[in-house]
């Protein structure tokens, strides 16, 4: 009994009161001992988050309560414990690594500063010794650089150097318990690997816990000890790792294991029009160094891309994190500054001033990684969606609202929904809602930033056939972009890899998974089979 660690015993969580009450969690018991990792997998919405979020009492109270159960840490009862109690135990025992980093790390402040604060607080390091220890930290989560990075704010890193620095930051104070909440959606397969062998070493040594809450079971198959399968709110399943996968007794586990994206786009018409391309495209950022801030070199974060765009054609973006992906799309969209030629339907783009470019706007849509920070939280899911037709003076109250129901029942979405604010939906469902929005202006081509990175398998499965169908429906084009692999193939014509900026093989998706040339295509796709 003493190794056990954490021990949850019939836990519920409830929010709201009365007859608006929503049990989200019901009647979960399990153990975690030291140092093993315990799975929790499911769905989105199924519990997982908010189970874990209650080991630290980080939910919203008193709109959330706990009508049963109780938590043990070394047992002592967390539910029980008062703020001061709490606080020594967040950050320093138990530990927790949040899935949406952007949302998590405070955009006001450096790197340094965020991780230097929680060495602070519970170890009382600062000065040199605290920033020998950040740079250590920063460099065992295999951030490069790591010192030129100190300074860095969180807008300026890419999604997995974010999700990186959240992993220094919770392994800062070498904590018991390390609850990671997809610890690596916004990650490469590449880095997926170093990430997660990281924590098996730092696991190793510290004889540390982890409770790892995951969508993707080929991560839970290869790093978990023991896995709880959760659906609706409850434990449906619970076994070892090997019986689990070996034989999984219950309908619902059988389901998980087998969704996988496949199949292969509709081909494109042969008379498909291009709508998109890019000549010799180049983003690069100034380093400035001295007194006088001289420009000393620069970051080639997109260096001479070129690529065509035909109507219904998705072109795949892959790479590592900070490999380019999403500054292409951002410039693409002229969102920021590029050299290089963009064309959209025989009319270049790139020159034009952000009041010229407005109009085309509506024909040029994104849908972000994270629908978290980019639907506003103040605004209901109505006006999100309907955000898009206020800016262009599109249509009155009426006509809006037909609208907003058209694009709602189309992502497969109750209508109704509409009524309601984005943080009461699961991340599915908010990448739903992120697609509608995209969807009401009638776009003809939409850009998207990792759609699926953080949804489980079954719900990117749906996601993914949703694209498919909307395309197929509206003739629409997409820019891809993702480092998940399967997914890509599923969806995607044309494929180009991208490392550092450059574009080091491209071609049609077939010949690309089926005959990578460069060593370079070749690790990634090995990366992700072994994983």
């Amino acid at each position: 009994m003493n190794d056990i660690l954490i021990q949850v015993d019939n836990l519920s969580v409830r929010f709201g009161e009365k007859s608006k009450a929503v049990d989200a969690v019901k009647n979960v018991s399990f153990t975690i001992k030291q140092g093993e990792t315990l799975a929790l997998v499911g769905e989105s919405g199924s519990g997982k988050s908010v189970t874990a979020l209650s080991l630290m009492k980080l939910l919203p109270y008193p709109k959330a309560s706990h009508p049963t159960g109780e938590i043990f840490y070394k047992g002592a009862n967390i539910l029980s414990m008062d703020e001061l109690q709490l606080q020594n135990l967040r950050g320093d025992q138990i530990s927790m690594i949040f899935q949406e980093p952007m949302t998590s790390l405070n955009p006001l402040h450096t790197i340094e500063k965020q991780i230097g604060e929680s060495l602070w607080l519970h170890k009382q390091l600062k000065g040199d010794a605290a920033k020998t220890r950040i740079i250590e930290l920063l460099n065992l989560v295999g951030i490069r650089d790591a010192e030129s990075r100190l300074d860095s704010y969180p807008h300026q890193l890419s999604g997995g150097q974010r999700q990186r620095v959240m992993i220094a930051m919770a392994l800062a104070n070498e904590p018991k318990l390390l609850i990671a909440d997809e610890p690596t959606t916004a990650l490469d397969v590449t880095i997926q690997k170093q990430i997660l062998e990281l924590l098996q070493s730092i696991q190793q040594q510290l004889g540390m816990a982890i409770l790892l809450i995951t969508h993707d079971l080929n991560i839970v198959r290869h790093y978990a000890h023991r896995v709880c399968v959760m659906y609706q709110g409850k434990v449906v399943e619970s076994a070892t790792t090997n019986a689990l996968f070996g034989n999984p007794q219950q309908e619902y586990t059988r389901s998980l294991l087998s969704a996988e994206p496949t199949g292969q786009p509709a081909p494109i018409e042969t008379d498909a029009q291009t709508l998109l391309t890019t000549h010799s495209l180049k983003v690069w950022f100034p380093i400035k160094r001295g007194l006088f801030g001289r420009t000393v070199d620069y970051v080639k974060a997109v260096n001479n891309i070129d690529l065509t765009l035909k109507q219904g054609e998705t072109i795949g973006i892959v790479g590592e994190s900070g490999s380019g992906k999403t500054t292409l799309g951002l410039a693409i969209l002229r969102l920021i500054k590029s050299e290089g030629a963009i064309t959209f339907k025989q009319q270049r783009i790139d020159d034009l001033n952000q009041k010229s470019i407005k109009p085309l706007r509506r024909q040029l849509q994104v849908v972000f990684q994270d629908p978290y920070g980019s639907l506003s939280p103040r605004m209901t899911v109505g006006e999100c969606i309907a955000e898009g037709l206020n800016v262009h003076g599109i249509g009155n109250k009426a006509d809006q609202e037909e609208r907003i129901i058209d694009s709602l029942t189309e992502v497969g979405l109750d209508p109704d929904v509409r009524h309601r604010y984005p943080h009461e939906f699961s991340g599915g469902q908010r990448q739903r809602i992120a697609i509608a929005r995209a969807l009401i202006l009638k776009p003809e081509i939409i850009i998207l930033d990792e759609p699926t990175s953080a949804l489980d398998r079954t719900v990117q499965v749906q996601i993914v056939e949703l694209l498919k169908q909307l395309q197929d429906k509206h003739k629409l084009s997409y820019i891809f972009i993702s480092h998940d692999l399967a997914v890509v193939k599923a969806l995607s014509h044309h494929v180009l890899v991208m490392k550092q900026g450059d574009v080091v093989e491209q071609g049609a998706a077939t010949e690309l998974f089926n005959a990578p040339k460069h060593s370079y295509t070749q690790a990634l796709l090995d990366a992700a089979l072994a994983h």
